[in-house]
């Protein structure tokens, strides 16, 4: 897709966005996203494209380094749950509580018997959260192993990228298809009724993210919120007021 074709679409999704965040506000709604995939699969940018035109205090996103020897010795979930939004917020989770069906079940940082247990769980967890009245939506990016190879290469040359590829995305690029079985494993477990995962084709980022935030925007029933017509007010007159001979310390204009 263009750039232009892009940033016209996307322009008329954060309209709605914005129109999306008044409304939670103004209802007290409580939102919560989960991104998950495969490394390389774009839900950093997808979450950037997402919140780039909106209120950090609304949209809040969450991503939580590895766990602490305290937060280890916890009921797994724990961590997680302080993040869940609160009325009038919308979280985002880049990745969630399924790094144990993920990252930590493929390179051994649980047992398989943590990993089954997770996956029983869940759904009960996720239960309690949709009945405590939040809208949990659920999305997985899927990409090609082409493509990954791609961007994960690209990351590799590319300076402004290096810092997204760790040591832990090249010791799991080796492992596709542990990977493709603990997906499915946790589809098989948490594909619920009242939390389904959405999965994304994510192999043309543009066209993903439009069409992830565009099926968003659908699963809410938001409407506009009426607001005042907004006017600037006069600005004050001066009084007498000069500036002050001070040696400003400017920026240099290199541009």
């Amino acid at each position: 897709m263009p750039q232009k074709e892009y940033s016209k679409h996307l322009f008329a999704l954060h309209v709605e966005l914005v129109k999306l965040q008044q409304w939670v506000q103004a209802r007290g709604v409580k939102v919560c996203v989960v991104f998950e995939g495969r490394d390389g699969a774009g839900k950093g940018g997808t979450i950037k494209a997402l919140t780039e035109r909106v209120s950090p205090r609304v949209f809040r996103v969450i991503a939580l380094p590895a766990p602490t020897d305290r937060e280890k010795s916890q009921m797994y979930v724990q961590r997680y749950l302080p993040h869940l939004p609160a009325a009038g917020e919308i979280v985002i989770f880049d990745r969630s509580w399924y790094n144990r069906a993920g990252v930590e079940r493929v390179m051994g940082f649980c047992t398989e018997e943590q990993a089954d247990e997770f996956l029983r769980a869940v759904p009960l967890v996720e239960r309690a959260i949709v009945h405590s009245g939040v809208i949990l939506i659920k999305y997985w990016l899927e990409v090609g192993p082409e493509e990954q190879t791609r961007r994960l290469e690209d990351r590799i040359h590319d300076g402004r990228k290096i810092w997204k590829l760790s040591d832990m995305d090249l010791r799991s690029y080796s492992r596709w298809y542990d990977y493709s079985r603990a997906r499915d494993a946790m589809f098989a477990a948490s594909d619920t009724d009242y939390a389904p995962w959405h999965v994304v084709n994510s192999n043309d980022k543009r066209r993903a993210r439009l069409n992830i935030i565009s099926h968003l925007l659908a699963q809410i029933p938001y409407e506009e919120v009426e607001r005042k017509q907004v006017k600037l007010p006069a600005r004050q007159k001066a009084g007498g007021y000069r500036e002050p001979d001070y040696p400003y310390r400017y920026v240099e204009e290199r541009f």
